[in-house]
């Protein structure tokens, strides 16, 4: 599957929030505009600047030195901003509001003002992207094979399949459809998971076998691998539940006739199953098949059990 061509409210990473705030019209803006960030669940501490330039600052939880939230305030007699997190996809209008009546002009400078607040975004993210790629493709380049002795494959049963090793570290390359790496995944022996900072991960995967008639596809590495060892099929490992949909409209798109099927984690000790929620939304999307496993857990959780049966 993969071409031989050529990573509080929103703690949780998986919402996308979308929404608009209105304040009270004042000299100062900045604390309600802080307020309505607090509100999103982006604290920030240093103070804030409202030149209508974008600005970054480090969210609370994530590693010291990152900068994945960001912000936009114009802070004159029309106040308005934007702000947001890449990391966890937040994305947010802000505007100070007047008992009066916006007049066409002052509406027009607003709506000007958000189109600027999202040229400065979009090009702050497509230069964090640029740097990730440089940087995973370097990475990626320099790196030995990983050996099926690794720790966690011998946990897991499962062979390595071309990942890569980085200090002790497994490696999988993150692509998107056309074969273009854009970030990666790394895992320790304890199964521990990060990716590379600022990297794109939708609709990116990292593929097992070549499709035929049938592909498959499964949140993390070692079910895909116990799903291709088993069955033969190929799989596209999507990383999370939220990376399901786009990574199968991805396959859709470029095998537009073979059977796709989602392969579910079984989250059923958590509220809502969002290992099989997401599953079936992704499968009903692109009119494909869905396999769950009969017991709570994942394909190689119960293939494992079945083993020490």
């Amino acid at each position: 599957m993969e071409p031989k061509t050529k990573e509080s409210p929103a703690a949780n990473g998986a919402k996308k929030y979308r929404r608009s705030y209105r304040s009270k019209l004042a000299d100062c803006p900045q604390p309600d505009f802080k307020s309505a960030m607090s509100e999103a669940g982006l604290v920030i501490k240093d103070a804030i600047i409202s030149d209508g330039k974008l600005h970054r600052f480090r969210v609370e939880g994530d590693k010291a030195g990152s900068e994945n939230g960001w912000y936009v305030l114009y802070g004159d007699s029309l106040p308005a901003g934007a702000f947001g997190c890449w990391k966890r996809g937040i994305s947010e209008t802000w505007c100070g509001k007047t008992d009066r009546e916006l007049t066409q002009a002052q509406r027009e400078q607003n709506r000007r003002r958000m189109i600027e607040a999202q040229k400065a975004r979009e090009s702050e993210e497509a230069k964090r992207r640029q740097a990730a790629w440089d940087k995973a493709l370097l990475i990626w380049q320099s790196l030995p094979l990983a050996p099926d002795s690794h720790p966690y494959l011998v946990k897991k049963g499962v062979k390595s399949h071309g990942l890569r090793l980085h200090k002790g570290l497994l490696v999988i390359p993150m692509r998107d459809s056309g074969g273009n790496l854009h970030s990666l995944q790394f895992i320790d022996g304890d199964g521990n998971k990060r990716f590379l900072s600022g990297g794109r991960k939708k609709g990116c995967y990292f593929a097992l076998g070549t499709p035929t008639e049938s592909l498959c596809i499964a949140e993390g590495f070692a079910t895909a691998a116990t799903i291709y060892e088993s069955t033969g099929l190929a799989v596209a490992v999507a990383f999370d539940a939220g990376n399901l949909l786009p990574v199968a409209q991805a396959l859709r798109t470029k095998f537009s006739v073979a059977e796709i099927v989602l392969c579910a984690d079984n989250d059923a000790n958590t509220p809502g199953n969002p290992g099989l929620t997401k599953a079936r939304e992704a499968a009903a999307a692109v009119g494909g098949r869905l396999a769950v496993p009969p017991c709570a857990g994942d394909f190689n959780d119960f293939l494992q059990g079945q083993r020490n049966e």
